[in-house]
């Protein structure tokens, strides 16, 4: 079921949304996926097809009061669900997630004919429905261990072994100096559990991942200006990701300011948090698939009926 909000609509509707959250002392992206909140289950994916949502979709669903009242990580349309005859309950009131396709617009003004036709993203929303909202779908079975390998206790450390990062250990701050291409930590004994330790690598791995030989994102900005504040954003988010994946703490302290500078970055562009998803998912990606089982997993062909996956 597409929904017929304009563009300009939908984006302005989800930087609201997320700016409410981050007012109200929350941030939306690592609020479902607390493993001590929700058992752990992961990230959300179309229970029909199989494929994980992503990006910004990540974050929408786990805005839906079924993100933290189940252990279900399940949603599918309204007509995935009719065609499997499940059924969705009278009255329930869907969720929208958004995805990117790319169409062919031709330019009759351009010089050459191979110039004249641009291959531009156009955004779709669609409305989903969540497991508890459907009548006849098979009870959830969470995957085992061994269907899901980097969720055991040792995949962070495999990950961050994996990635080669130039890891020290000492001092009190935990931090990635892009000078030096270097992260910074703390000792373990400075965290009240290993697991705490774990989850602000593996953050500080997020940012590692920034630099121009990696995913090359813009890394100079300094405390306190835009730049910086985007950097964090991201980072922020991709952790989160991780978090789930991986079955860590979500929550990473951050300074009260970059809050509020994420707030204004919100209200000045109100397509900076899709972009700020669309790059925590790449962050997370990448850090992730240097565990081999989840890199196989990334690799896999979609179904054939899935929804065309987010940018």
């Amino acid at each position: 079921m597409k929904t017929h909000r304009s563009r300009q609509d939908a984006y302005q509707d989800v930087t609201d949304q997320i700016i409410a959250a981050l007012e109200a002392g929350t941030k939306p992206w690592q609020r479902p996926w607390d493993p001590s909140r929700v058992g752990g289950i992961g990230l959300p994916f179309n229970g029909a097809t199989g494929r994980r949502y992503s990006g910004i979709n990540t974050v929408m669903l786990g805005l839906s009061p079924f993100a933290l009242e189940g252990d279900d990580p399940r949603w599918c349309t309204y007509k995935q669900a009719a065609d499997r005859n499940w059924q969705i309950r009278r009255g329930e009131r869907g969720t929208t997630v958004f995805f990117f396709q790319k169409i062919d617009i031709e330019d009759q003004a351009a010089g050459s004919e191979d110039e004249r036709v641009r291959r531009v993203p156009v955004m779709r929303a669609y409305t989903v429905f969540h497991a508890a909202q459907i009548d006849g779908i098979p009870p959830y079975v969470p995957p085992s261990l061994e269907a899901t390998p980097w969720r055991r206790p040792e995949a962070a450390e495999i990950i961050l072994r994996n990635s080669g990062a130039d890891i020290r250990i000492g001092g009190t701050e935990a931090y990635y100096n892009p000078l030096t291409d270097h992260i910074q930590l703390p000792p373990d004994s400075a965290f009240d559990t290993p697991e705490r330790w774990l989850s602000v690598a593996m953050h500080e791995l997020g940012h590692h991942s920034g630099a121009k030989h990696r995913l090359n994102r813009d890394l100079s900005g300094k405390f306190g200006t835009a730049s910086y504040a985007a950097e964090e954003l991201r980072v922020d988010i991709s952790a989160g990701m991780i978090a789930a994946e991986l079955g860590l703490p979500a929550e990473i302290p951050n300074h009260a300011s970059y809050v509020s500078s994420w707030i204004k970055c919100l209200r000045n562009d109100r397509r900076e948090f899709f972009r700020a998803a669309a790059d925590a998912q790449k962050i997370a990606d990448y850090c992730l698939a240097f565990h081999p089982d989840y890199r196989a997993m990334l690799e896999r062909p979609a179904e054939p009926d899935a929804i065309p996956k987010a940018a």
